[in-house]
Parts: structure tokens; sequence; C-alpha cells
């Protein structure tokens, strides 16, 4: 049995993962969907002070508190900028990193440089609350959630209300790589949308294929949502394999 802990991505909170969640824990597996300061249900805690640096204190935390190793550690989205830090804080706590239709970035990089078109557009619909600058606000119509691929209205309107604006200083702040060797040690396998191939570096994708560490799903960027036995099976899969 494999431990999984599943990080969310911008905006969202451990609620999104329900669904997958379940289907592991019926499978016997233990998992921990924590969310991040300032988001979902801990949204009362924003502070100018959450930034990238903070979410990745935010799940090492959980890791450390729990004693939890050999980890299945997963990131959607914004949540693969968190669990490269965390690998490279704590790598030895870590078995496996999926990148769930997420961000796969470089020392020095930020979700700015990686995904530069899709979060600038973003910054435009923000605004600054409380001293801090927020983006991805949810609407009332419940249009933005068609940015994260979900088309069921039931489903969209859901996910709507549970959405939470995200601090824009945590997409803006460079990742901050310092054990770099033994982070690119820990196995890596990408659980990706089909629509966002076009977006990703092909080199990168070559590689995991070749590696058997590549899983395509046919739906939106909200995977864990709109396909969650999909999401599931291929965990079940990687957390099979063990280190």
């Amino acid at each position: 049995m494999a431990t999984y802990v599943l990080v969310h991505g911008g905006g969202h909170g451990g609620w999104c993962y329900q669904r997958v969640a379940r289907l592991l824990v019926a499978e016997g597996q233990t998992v921990y969907t924590p969310t991040l300061t300032g988001l979902g249900e801990r949204a009362h805690l924003r502070s100018p002070a959450i930034d990238l640096d903070f979410h990745i204190a935010d799940v090492v935390a959980v890791l450390e508190f729990e004693d939890l190793r050999d980890v299945v550690l997963v990131g959607h989205s914004y949540g693969g900028m968190v669990i490269t830090g965390v690998a490279d804080r704590v790598p030895d706590r870590i078995g496996d990193l999926v990148y769930l239709d997420a961000a796969t970035p470089k020392n020095g990089e930020s979700l700015v440089d990686v995904a530069g078109p899709m979060m600038n557009a973003a910054r435009t619909f923000g605004r600054v609350e409380n001293g801090i600058e927020l983006v991805l606000f949810p609407d009332a119509d419940a249009n933005s959630v068609r940015y994260f691929g979900i088309t069921d209205p039931e489903q969209a309107a859901w996910v709507n209300a549970r959405l939470t604006p995200h601090p824009w200083a945590c997409f803006e702040q460079p990742l901050r790589l310092e054990n770099e060797a033994a982070l690119w040690a820990i196995p890596q396998s990408h659980v990706i949308c089909t629509s966002t191939i076009p977006t990703r570096d092909p080199e990168l994708l070559a590689r995991a294929r070749s590696a058997g560490r590549l899983w395509e799903i046919d739906t939106g960027h909200d995977l864990m949502l709109t396909e969650p036995r999909a999401v599931a099976d291929a965990l079940l899969q990687i957390g099979a394999r063990g280190r």
C-alpha cells in the first residue's frame, strides 16, 4: 500500500481531490489532501506573507508532523511548483513525484515564467484586497471554471462555489532549489490532459513516455474532478511500482 499526498493548484483546495481520494482509500491506500494556507477552508488565514515558499513549507510540515516517508507526492497545476520545492527540501521523504497536468519548473523559474500568457491574462482580472494582490476570482455565473475544463453545469456550479482567489505573489516568486541532485534522483511521473499537450515540453514528455511514466487523459485541466477514476487508476499504478 502507498501513501499519497495530493497538492491542489491555484484557487482550489484539498476539496478538489474528494472523489480521487475516496477511490484510493477504497483500494486500501493512505491519502492526505492538505489545503494550502490562504485558500479553500483556510482562506481566512490569507496574509501578505503568503507566497510560494509559504506553500512549500505548508506541505513540508504535513510530511514532517505526520512522519510520512516514501510518499507519492502529487501536484496539480500550480501544485507542480509546490511539490518540486517540497522534494528539494525533504527528498528523503518522497518516493515518487507526480505532475498532474502541472507546472514542471526549473531552479529560478516562477509560474509566470513557466506559463506566462495564462498567468498574465489572469492578472488582468485580479484586484487588491487588504493590501494583497489576488487573482483567479470565481464569478457569479461560474464562467471561471471553463478555464479548468469543466463543462458540466452542475459540476461547474459546485466547483465555482468552492474556488477562492489566490495571492499573486505565489505565482510571481521564483522557485529556489538547493538540493537538486537529490531532487532529480526521485522518480517523476506525468499525468497530463490531451488538451494541454501543445503547451508542454516535448523532450520532457518523450523522456517520460520512454520510461513508462506518462499517462494521458482526454479531458480538461481539472482532470481530478472530471475524470477521477482515470486519475486514481494512474496513481495506483505509480504507487504500486514503489521507488
